[in-house]
C-alpha cells in the first residue's frame, strides 16, 4: 500500500474520531488543544493517555505505546498491520451509514406503542435509561427509503446487512440496541428467532469504556439484564451478549485488577451454571478474581427485577456471591 493511500486513509479517519466511537472521553483539556485521559489500551487509573488531535497522534505514558490511528486499532484490536487497515476501511464505511439506520430506528421508537409496551413489560422505563443505551425500534418496511433517499446506495445497505438480498429491511417488529459495529434487535413476534445481529462480530463487551474503570464489575448475558441493573443504580454492569466469551471480551475482563461478579442466567438444562463456571476458572487462571452470583432458579436478573424482586435484594446476593 502507498504512502499516499495511508496518508489519505489516516486524513479519512481522525484518531479523536475513532477513539470516540469507542466511548474514549477525555478527563482535561491541556494547552494547545490536546486531551487527556484514561488509556484504553491497559488499566488506567489516573489519566496518562494523550491525544494531539491536531497531529492525529496518541502517546500513553503509563504503557508506554504511542502512535497514529493504524497503531491504535493494531494495539487495540490485537491484530497485525493489514488487518488493521482492512477494520479502519470497514468502520470508514460502515460506521455512518449504522449511526443513520441507528438513528432512524430511535425516532420510530415512541411511534410505535407496541414497542413502548414491551420495554415495559421487560421492565425498561427511564428515559434516560433508553436515551444511555440508544434504544430504537425496528417497525419493518421504512429503513431502506429513508436510508437511500440520504444517497446510500442498495448494494452498501445489502453489504452491512440492513437490507436483504431481494431488498427488504433485514430488521421488523424488532427493539434496536446499537453495538460497537453493529445492531442487535429483539423481536416482537413469537414467529421470529428472538436474537439477531447483523453480520460481523458482536464486538466487545458492552459499555466497557464506562465500566472498566469500577474495581468490581457485573457481567450479564443480555441487554435486558444490563438495563434493568443500570436502571436499579447498579451502573458498573456490562454485558457479553450470550454467555459465550469471544477472545476480546476476555481480555477486556482480564486488563486490569477487579472483581467479576459473573451473572448468567439460571437455565432449567443448567447451561447458564455450567458457562459461569466455566469463565470463572478462565477469570481465575489469569489472576482476577470471579465470583458466581446465585439467582433462584429459573431466573436472569430482568425477570429477577421485573418479577418483584429489587436493588436492596439484589445487593444482598452480590454480598453473598461464592467463588
Amino acid at each position: 500500500m502507498s504512502r499516499q493511500a495511508l496518508d489519505e486513509l489516516k486524513q479519512q479517519i481522525p484518531l479523536l474520531d475513532y477513539l470516540q466511537a469507542q466511548d474514549w472521553q477525555p478527563a482535561r483539556h491541556l494547552s494547545r488543544g490536546r486531551l487527556m485521559g484514561l488509556c484504553p489500551l491497559h488499566a488506567d487509573h489516573k489519566p496518562s493517555f494523550l491525544v494531539d488531535p491536531s497531529k492525529s497522534l496518541f502517546y500513553c505514558y503509563g504503557c508506554g505505546r504511542g502512535g497514529d490511528v493504524i497503531r491504535f486499532v493494531e494495539l487495540y484490536r490485537q491484530v497485525k498491520f493489514p488487518q488493521a487497515l482492512a477494520l479502519l476501511y470497514q468502520w470508514r464505511g460502515l460506521t455512518p451509514l449504522l449511526h443513520e439506520a441507528a438513528g432512524f430506528y430511535r425516532m420510530q421508537l415512541h411511534r410505535h406503542g407496541e414497542a413502548v409496551a414491551y420495554l415495559h413489560q421487560r421492565g425498561v422505563r427511564l428515559p434516560e435509561l433508553i436515551e444511555h443505551m440508544r434504544i430504537g425500534y425496528a417497525p419493518g418496511g421504512c429503513l431502506r427509503g429513508w436510508l437511500t433517499q440520504l444517497g446510500y446506495p442498495l448494494p452498501a445497505l445489502r453489504q452491512a446487512g440492513l437490507v436483504t438480498a431481494v431488498g427488504y429491511d433485514a430488521y421488523m417488529r424488532r427493539i434496536v440496541f446499537p453495538l460497537e459495529g453493529n445492531l442487535y434487535g429483539r423481536s416482537l413476534s413469537a414467529a421470529a428467532p428472538p436474537h439477531r445481529f447483523l453480520p460481523g462480530s458482536k464486538g466487545g463487551l458492552y459499555s466497557w469504556e464506562q465500566v472498566r474503570r469500577y474495581p468490581e464489575v457485573i457481567l450479564v448475558e443480555g441487554l435486558f439484564d444490563y438495563a434493568v441493573l443500570w436502571q436499579a443504580g447498579f451502573h458498573q454492569v456490562t454485558c457479553s451478549l450470550g454467555n459465550h466469551l469471544n477472545a476480546r471480551q476476555l481480555q477486556q475482563l482480564c486488563d486490569g485488577t477487579r472483581t467479576v461478579y459473573l451473572t448468567f442466567d439460571v437455565d432449567a438444562n443448567g447451561s447458564g451454571q455450567q458457562a459461569s463456571e466455566r469463565l470463572a476458572l478462565r477469570l481465575r487462571a489469569q489472576g482476577v478474581t470471579a465470583r458466581r452470583i446465585v439467582l433462584p432458579e429459573g431466573h436472569d436478573p430482568n425477570s429477577f427485577l421485573v418479577q418483584g424482586g429489587d436493588a436492596r435484594q439484589f445487593q444482598s446476593l452480590l454480598e453473598a456471591a461464592r467463588p
